[in-house]
């Protein structure tokens, strides 16, 4: 079971105790891992063995997914409210400008981790932000359709669904290239927690105004990318590289939207690659 810790946060209507939920393991230089919308730590599972081997890795659930309280009224999903909670939920564990990895949303974090300088590096996974207006929509509607589906299907059918092959990618084949590969156990967790998920509606929301455009500079930056990611085409990793000029652009072969598990040899390599 996932550890926890408390910290303080204000908001307009005073302050406020976020409990965060995270997985630490190993030793070394500190690594954080940022899971995508509707997902939890658990994303990092197929990784974690090997990243530990040489950092300090500490998975969390971010606020408002898995098991982490959600923010409180009047503090709004964004990257202007999550990144300086992120930062204090690092002091909170004692940590000091770790090295950072993101997958989706959590890759998006991580890269503004990196503008403000809150991190030693950053591997960004897929990251959103830096999508046309049309692949936002498509995006946008297919986790819509996805968070619908893990609500409205009963438990008992999501469960007889994960044994099979063919159930697990009817579940999750939108966002792993080989949802086969996903254990009976892990994808009716995933989609209990994308079902569940507190800060889903609101980080979708916040999420229409992101572009993003800024450079990140004086850390090493490493955008990588599935070559058969199904909800943010590949082609967005060229506009990632314009966008951040010093970045280092990886290709991972046969990964969908959530590589971790698809080739997990490969992206630990790419993250520790990063972090050296």
């Amino acid at each position: 079971m996932a550890a926890k810790v408390s910290f303080s946060i204000e908001s307009p209507t005073g302050s406020h105790t976020l409990s965060v939920a995270y997985e630490r393991a190993g030793a070394g230089e500190p690594l954080l891992l940022l899971h995508g919308i509707g997902h939890h730590w658990q994303a990092w599972q197929p990784v974690l063995s090997a990243l530990a081997a040489e950092r300090d890795v500490i998975a969390v659930d971010l606020p408002g997914f898995g098991g982490s309280t959600a923010l409180p009224d009047g503090l709004s999903y964004d990257l202007s409210t999550v990144v300086p909670v992120l930062g204090s939920l690092c002091e909170a564990l004692g940590i000091e400008r770790p090295h950072v990895a993101g997958n989706s949303l959590g890759g998006l974090l991580a890269l503004e981790l990196g503008r403000e300088r809150l991190v030693r590096s950053v591997t960004a996974l897929s990251p959103a932000g830096f999508w046309t207006e049309s692949e936002r929509r498509y995006a946008f509607g297919t986790l819509r359709g996805m968070r619908f589906g893990a609500q409205n299907l009963p438990l008992p059918v999501v469960e007889r669904m994960a044994r099979t092959a063919v159930g697990r990618a009817a579940l999750t084949s939108t966002i792993y290239a080989r949802p086969g590969w996903r254990s009976p156990e892990a994808v009716i967790a995933e989609t209990v927690a994308l079902r569940d998920a507190s800060g889903f509606t609101e980080t979708l929301s916040a999420g229409r105004r992101v572009l993003f455009t800024d450079d990140v500079r004086g850390i090493p930056v490493t955008v990588a990318w599935g070559s058969r990611d199904r909800l943010l085409p590949r082609r967005q990793g060229l506009r990632a590289k314009h966008a951040i000029p010093g970045a280092r652009l990886v290709r991972l072969p046969g990964c969908g939207h959530v590589p971790m598990n698809d080739d997990p040899a490969l992206v630990a390599r790419v993250i520790l690659d990063t972090s050296s």
